[in-house]
């Protein structure tokens, strides 16, 4: 099955799909928001370590390289940015967030159902056509193997929590110029420099001291939890953000479903890999993570959050702007990500609480 087949499949999603339309709230040259993505675990590298992964989406702002912003056009729904292990080489990428989410490029063509091989084929199609200098392909024309794969397509492997607030259009120009400006190369470290740091550095620019470690649950490790737990007790504090909560379903099909975000605490005692040879060689360790996690660690989430969908009531045009380039066939061509089709992303109900 060719990738363009598996596009095919993929029809606007219908009401069924247990997804709630989200409408423009706000006039577009006055409004901004951003949504922190709580991203479950999966895989077996989930199962190891099922903190899952933080990233951050950015209405107001946009794209002309993966590692290049720029204010969004009219219409532009905005990039998903997020820090990954061995991707480029890059501290941080910035993906459109239609792409981000289901690896193509228009709402058009986002798939009711996936499987595996269809996700892999439209995850390779998207990087041939735009991040060739991130993820090659390989000398038999094969897609690289790796982690660029969580750059497209993360709804196709996990469920994604959202937690929105407002920011300001100076709010944006600020975080543009200063992560435009700063030097761009991988430092990650899973303790002290992951993906929930990035995203905490992120946050911090538009909300100060709204995030801290938790040296009791985590072990002052930063955690995407723990990023949640920060947001809801600033919520409190903070009506003016007019916080709200939303989801994103993991796509249809037969891909492995993800499972619940933990922290670390968290981990060691509802995993039995862990707790049960922990409990024998050291039961005072166990205990103490048995106490952090009941004391600080537990973070309820509203079941009944809106689901999120990709959505216009008019024809969809590509935008004005980026065009894919062809692929270079002596090698690896500079490249920048899609402009996705008109649609912009607002919460349901902007009255509603994020959490309290």
């Amino acid at each position: 099955m060719t990738a363009e087949q598996g596009s095919q499949r993929g029809a606007l999603l219908p009401p069924s799909a247990l997804l709630l339309i989200l409408v423009l709230i706000y006039p577009l040259s006055a409004s901004a928001s951003a949504s922190f993505l709580l991203e479950e675990p999966y895989g077996t590298f989930g199962a190891l370590n099922p903190t899952g992964h933080a990233a951050i989406y950015l209405d107001n702002v946009c794209a002309d390289a993966p590692t290049h912003l720029r204010p969004c056009r009219e219409e532009e729904p905005g990039v998903v940015l997020s820090r990954y292990h061995h991707v480029g080489g890059y501290d941080w990428v910035a993906i459109p967030v239609i792409p981000y989410l289901y690896a193509v490029d228009s709402v058009s063509e986002i798939p009711e159902r996936v499987d595996k091989k269809e996700a892999a084929a439209l995850r390779d199609a998207y990087r041939r056509k735009y991040l060739l200098d991130i993820a090659p392909t390989t000398l038999d024309d094969r897609a690289p193997k790796g982690d660029w794969t969580q750059l497209v397509g993360a709804s196709f492997n996990r469920r994604i929590d959202g937690l929105r607030f407002d920011t300001t259009p100076d709010q944006d120009l600020e975080l543009i110029a200063i992560l435009n400006d700063r030097r761009n190369v991988a430092h990650f470290n899973l303790f002290y420099r992951n993906c929930a740091d990035f995203s905490r550095s992120v946050l911090q620019h538009y909300m100060p001291d709204a995030i801290r470690r938790n040296v009791i649950a985590d072990f002052g490790i930063m955690t995407p939890k723990q990023i949640a737990r920060s947001l809801v007790v600033y919520d409190k504090r903070h009506p003016e953000l007019h916080a709200t909560f939303f989801t994103i379903p993991q796509v249809p099909g037969n891909i492995h479903r993800s499972h619940s975000v933990d922290g670390v605490a968290e981990a060691l005692v509802k995993s039995k890999k862990y707790v049960i040879p922990l409990t024998f060689f050291a039961p005072q360790v166990t205990g103490a993570a048995v106490a952090a996690f009941l004391v600080d660690g537990r973070l309820k989430l509203p079941k009944d959050a809106p689901d999120l969908v990709l959505t216009t009531s008019t024809e969809l045009q590509p935008s004005d702007g980026l065009t894919a380039p062809a692929e270079d066939p002596a090698g690896p061509a500079a490249t920048s990500p899609a402009t996705s089709s008109p649609v912009r992303l607002d919460s349901a109900d902007p009255a509603s609480p994020l959490l309290h």
